[in-house]
């Protein structure tokens, strides 16, 4: 059977087993997904996995309740309907029960790579090859992977939608002693995975990045590469832009207010990328303005969150939904602009697009710059008098989630700037810091012309931002403690 063979069959089967009145909707996802891992510049590992996942939820006298499976064989389909019935039977009653999607149009998925969809291991290999020469000798690691998803959604409302992408990414690593360059690339084919320009990357960094300096805890201006940038936008998205933690009055956001900096436009954009074009509850997605020009426009709602709130659902119904919170997942800071200060030439108001390279769309600068910063980075630089290159945050974490201090490290590579120059690397700092104030009005100096998507843990999942020029970070501790 088909995907939506499949997905009608089960719903047909909620119709028979529980009556008329009974509300279902079943997601049907057939993933291939494929790992190349490689570690001490050698590949330790390849696998495949292919499979089909069904995701059934019911609405039976006045109750809900989910289940999933994996069999699809009649006997399998069945005992999935059963069991999830039995499950709606034990749990309390549901009077916030959105209803169901109602026949909505879904545009088809914006992409699908059959070379991706299909790509053999010594494809990824080969990338992960071009990796390890570029980083000369240094000790290199990572992973490469491809992944083809196609899915179907039904449900007994008459509601029902198509669709199918492909993603690839690649993350690795130059290692030089203590010292550790990273380059990383999210796109919807493999034929726009350079590993030779991403290992090349890594490497400078990774070189440049030798016998660190300590520097005290303070408040210093920064220069955010995008992989740093791509923590804002994720924890933005998961406490901010949260539309039940946002009915709980758990958010900062607050729609039609300045709360950012005139430069910043998120816009949540699955049909950009790899994504989708149907939520789990199947509601279509689209693009959606969460900032524009630096007033916040909208949070992401499921139709349970849209309901309470009486806005509808924004496309973003998803496994957690009804306990977490709908969360926007592919969220893009757009570039620049021509004219704006510290964008440069070549970007549009929708924002640029780094080439496969994720080089900031251009040649590597000379000199110590260009050991450390791409193009359009070293334009953020050039007016920077005393501050620091960030590459990257990592073990981020929420203190305060209604003003959404974080708490995080730095890591693979920081570096002082002088006069508009990275002089000397420095040591790994921790930081508190308040993403909103960080991004506020006035606080940011300048953006990159030129997008680089970032990979999520979860394929489908991706960030996009240009490099990122802040008045302030506040770092609360260094190396030393």
């Amino acid at each position: 059977m088909t995907e939506l063979e499949i997905a009608g069959r089960v719903v047909e089967l909620i119709r028979r087993l529980a009556g008329p009145d009974a509300q279902a909707e079943a997601v049907v996802t057939r993933a291939d997904l494929a790992l190349t891992r490689f570690a001490n510049s050698f590949i330790h590992q390849n696998v495949a996995e292919s499979g089909v996942g069904v995701r059934l939820r019911v609405h039976v006298d006045g109750r809900t309740a989910a289940g999933s499976g994996s069999l699809v064989d009649d006997d399998g389909l069945r005992a999935l309907v059963e069991r999830t019935l039995a499950a709606a039977r034990l749990c309390p009653p549901d009077p916030a029960w959105p209803g169901l999607t109602p026949p909505s149009p879904i545009v088809a998925s914006a992409v699908f790579d059959e070379s991706t969809a299909f790509a053999e291991p010594d494809e990824r290999a080969a990338r992960v090859r071009d990796f390890v020469d570029a980083v000369g000798g240094l000790e290199a690691a990572g992973y490469c992977r491809t992944s083809y998803r196609s899915g179907a959604f039904a449900n007994s409302a008459g509601h029902s939608a198509l669709g199918r992408t492909t993603e690839a990414a690649m993350d690795g690593i130059a290692r030089i002693g203590g010292s550790d360059g990273v380059a990383r690339h999210c796109a919807d084919r493999l034929a726009d995975l350079d590993g030779a320009a991403l290992g090349a990357r890594a490497a400078a960094k990774a070189r440049a990045a030798a016998d660190p300096v300590e520097l005290p805890p303070g408040r210093y201006e920064v220069v955010l590469e995008p992989a740093a940038v791509a923590d804002l936008l994720q924890n933005l998205s998961w406490y901010g832009f949260n539309g039940k933690r946002y009915a709980e009055r758990q958010s900062f956001a607050e729609p039609g207010a300045e709360q950012f900096d005139r430069s910043v436009t998120l816009v949540d954009d699955p049909l950009h990328g790899s994504a989708f074009p149907y939520d789990l509850e199947g509601s279509p997605r689209r693009a959606l303005t969460l900032v524009d020009a630096g007033t916040t426009r909208a949070v992401a709602h499921d139709r349970r969150s849209g309901a309470e709130l009486g806005t509808g659902s924004t496309g973003h119904g998803m496994i957690g939904a009804s306990t977490f919170g709908p969360t926007p997942r592919n969220i893009r800071l757009l570039a620049a602009p021509a004219d704006a200060a510290g964008g440069g030439v070549g970007a549009a108001a929708t924002g640029g697009t780094a080439a496969a390279g994720a080089t900031g769309g251009g040649s590597v600068a000379t000199g110590v710059t260009g050991a450390v910063a791409d193009p359009d980075t070293a334009e953020l630089l050039a007016d920077v008098q005393r501050g620091l290159l960030v590459s990257d945050f990592w073990y981020t974490r929420v203190l305060d989630p209604k003003s959404l201090v974080i708490t995080g490290l730095t890591r693979n590579g920081v570096w002082l700037v002088e006069d508009g120059v990275p002089t000397r690397p420095v040591r790994d700092f921790r930081f508190t810091e308040s993403y909103p104030r960080a991004l506020g009005p006035g606080a940011v100096l300048g953006l990159g012309r030129w997008s680089v998507r970032q990979p999520d843990r979860i394929d489908g999942v991706w960030w996009e931002a240009p490099p990122l020029r802040l008045a302030a970070w506040n770092f609360t501790g260094g190396a030393s403690g």
